[in-house]
């Protein structure tokens, strides 16, 4: 049944967003908040979809909604780069320049006032980033990024890079840690889904004023101290 289920699935989802970029397509020359809205309905559409493999989340803690923040995420998985467009609100996302040359979708990551970072630019790419994020906080936006810089499998490690420490500084906003268990059954490199419950914990805020080995420090430890808890899960265990 996880076949069967995964490739329904990947069918739903796959069509539904080349639709739903074709059919949005004349958003982009309207007002980027209008862009955001697509994100949100892409994120809720997806969580709809899941349905179909048996995939639900549950979200602990405060998601800020209300304030300006900096969402620190752990990534799994595909999972929370749709997911979390809609959980919160489409804040604006940090993501690899790469992912702007995709044919129309680059220009909806553009439209919503992402982040790119070129890791090939080196020291320049978080001067880039610095300036992004000091716009985008003018403006009011909360952010999001993966401070490991890409997915990490459940169990493994990978070291916390210096961008999230870069938003926090030159921002001043506070940083939420996010500790999630998506990869139990959305895996990275894999198209299939199996049935369970992703849990989103939504972490005490980072408060502005560390320094960088101290913010570093703090931030790695809220999200794996709960980490360690969540990646003992598997998906049959895990389901409610």
């Amino acid at each position: 049944m996880v076949y069967i289920r995964s490739f329904i699935f990947n069918s739903a989802f796959y069509v539904g967003t080349a639709i739903l970029v074709v059919v949005m397509g004349p958003v982009l020359l309207l007002p980027p908040f209008l862009a955001r809205y697509i994100a949100r309905f892409w994120g809720w559409l997806a969580h709809k979809q899941l349905y179909i493999v048996g995939i639900r989340q549950r979200a602990y803690g405060d998601r800020h909604l209300d304030k300006q923040v900096i969402y620190a995420v752990k990534h799994q998985s595909a999972w929370e780069t749709i997911i979390l467009s809609w959980l919160l609100h489409a804040p604006a996302f940090v993501l690899k320049v790469e992912l702007l040359r995709l044919p129309i979708i680059g220009l909806f990551f553009i439209k919503t006032s992402c982040i790119p970072v070129d890791r090939a630019d080196g020291m320049r790419a978080l001067r880039k980033m610095r300036d992004a994020a000091l716009e985008l906080a003018a403006q009011g936006r909360s952010m999001l990024i993966f401070p490991q810089g890409t997915r990490v499998a459940p169990g493994a490690s990978k070291p916390y890079e210096i961008g999230v420490f870069a938003l926090y500084e030159s921002t001043g906003l506070p940083v939420v840690p996010v500790a999630l268990n998506s990869g139990l059954v959305w895996p990275r490199n894999s198209w299939l889904k199996y049935p369970g419950t992703v849990d989103i914990h939504f972490l005490e805020p980072i408060q502005p004023g560390l320094t960088r080995k101290q913010f570093m420090a703090k931030l790695e430890q809220q999200i794996e101290s709960k980490m360690a808890v969540l990646d003992t899960l598997t998906p049959d265990n895990n389901r409610r």
